[in-house]
């Protein structure tokens, strides 16, 4: 079987500019990664050499700045194929409904991305972004298992367009690509409760935003992305991601409100990990950012987060910490303050509430929050919200006896419940 003679266009490149073996383009590149302001950046000889090799991946958006700048060439000319160029298949980053079967490499045409021509017009970046604009409403009435195919369409359609416009209409393609796939993202993990294909989104999802130079939409992203690993209980990669997250956001104009969903999100994080303290140290740092403002405006696409929903995130972790009096307290304010359009924010809130009239021995109200839960799950389904009360349920259990308990039961296994959770 021949051997692949692998990215032969980044080794003539570099040879061509000096660097004879692939560790001196590495120390070349960490040298000059300061000069360019990027600051924290080092590239080692294996990099380099998975860049040669017959498959290179396609470099993040510091690390191709430099590349280029020292070669002189940009990445496609390197022997780069973009994720987002129609040098891949369409399933492969926007997928189709069905994830689980990739369309496999030796079928996929090769076609690289500075041949294709110019073809569409200055319009086409403000229309797309409409259409994303359109999604993000959607999601909080429509049912995730309808729109998450639709995102993933015009995901698709993103790739597709990305290769064909002009440079000056590309960041906003980009940008409104990156937000498309933090959506479907979004719907896989909290919705679906699909974490590794939520990962898998994410990542898409950051490469649209560096090549939208968007480091807001990235910090976004990459606080997504830690709750992947903080709600699976590993700390130490969800703190990573949040440092990652907070220096994308020093990076770009972020809001009052940008910052304050930083520390819910980590909080959130340190919760699920039992450190409740921190947690409620990051809320309060959070309350105190919204109260001092700040002269930038929340990004647009910024809409699942508000001081109503910090509370939310408040009370959690109040029930979390054991601090029940509280919790009450705070979740049912939420309850009072949140707005209609907040549906699936309100069946957390009703699970938690729930939680808290088990721990304070009451399985009657515990089962009419938990009831009024699953009357709006049947209007809206939310993953996250069903977990809720299923962990409400499991602690019943010394209470499984009492009527109320039994009724929350036929509510729980009723026909229409039991299937859409199996299908789901």
């Amino acid at each position: 079987m021949p051997r692949p003679i692998g990215n032969t266009r980044l080794k003539a490149a570099r040879v061509a500019a000096g660097y004879n073996s692939q560790q001196a383009l590495a120390d070349a590149i960490t040298a000059t990664a300061p000069q360019l302001g990027v600051r924290g950046l080092a590239v080692g000889v294996r990099q380099v050499r998975r860049w040669e090799s017959a498959n290179p991946p396609w470099p993040q958006p510091d690390v191709r700045r430099v590349l280029t700048h020292l070669l002189g060439q940009d990445a496609e000319q390197l022997g780069f194929t973009a994720p987002w160029s129609t040098g891949q298949a369409p399933n492969d980053l926007g997928r189709s409904g069905s994830p689980s079967a990739p369309v496999p490499r030796a079928h996929r045409t090769t076609v690289p991305a500075q041949t294709v021509a110019i073809t569409q017009p200055a319009t086409v970046g403000a229309d797309f972004e409409a259409v994303t604009r359109s999604h993000r409403h959607l999601y909080w009435s429509v049912a995730p298992a309808t729109l998450h195919p639709a995102v993933l369409e015009h995901s698709r359609l993103g790739c597709a367009l990305l290769p064909e416009v002009a440079p000056a209409v590309r960041p906003r393609l980009a940008a409104a690509l990156a937000e498309t796939y933090l959506l479907a993202g979004r719907i896989e993990f909290f919705d679906l409760r699909e974490p590794d294909q939520a990962g898998e989104t994410m990542l898409r999802a950051l490469q649209a935003a560096g090549e939208a130079d968007d480091p807001l939409m990235g910090a976004a992203v990459l606080a997504h992305t830690a709750f992947i690993p903080g709600w699976s209980g590993d700390r130490e990669a969800a703190v990573e991601r949040m440092v990652a997250a907070r220096t994308y956001a020093r990076r770009g104009p972020a809001s009052a409100e940008f910052w304050a969903w930083l520390d819910a999100v980590e909080a959130e994080c340190e919760t699920r990990c039992g450190n409740t303290r921190i947690a409620l140290h990051l809320i309060g740092h959070a309350e105190d950012v919204l109260a001092a403002d700040s002269e930038y405006a929340n990004p647009a696409w910024m809409d699942w987060f508000s001081p109503i929903r910090l509370a939310a995130f408040k009370g959690n972790t109040q029930l979390e910490a054991g601090h029940f009096p509280q919790a009450r307290v705070t979740l049912q304010q939420v309850l009072e303050d949140l707005p209609p359009e907040s549906d699936k924010q309100r069946t957390v809130v009703l699970g938690d509430l729930a939680a808290v009239e088990v721990a304070d021995g009451n399985p009657q109200q515990a089962c009419t929050y938990a009831e009024q839960a699953l009357n709006q799950l049947a209007i809206t389904w939310y993953a996250t919200g069903m977990d809720r009360v299923r962990t409400v349920r499991r602690t019943l259990a010394p209470w499984q006896h009492e009527q109320c308990v039994r009724d929350l039961d036929d509510r729980l296994y009723d026909w229409g419940t039991t299937v859409s959770a199996l299908q789901r």
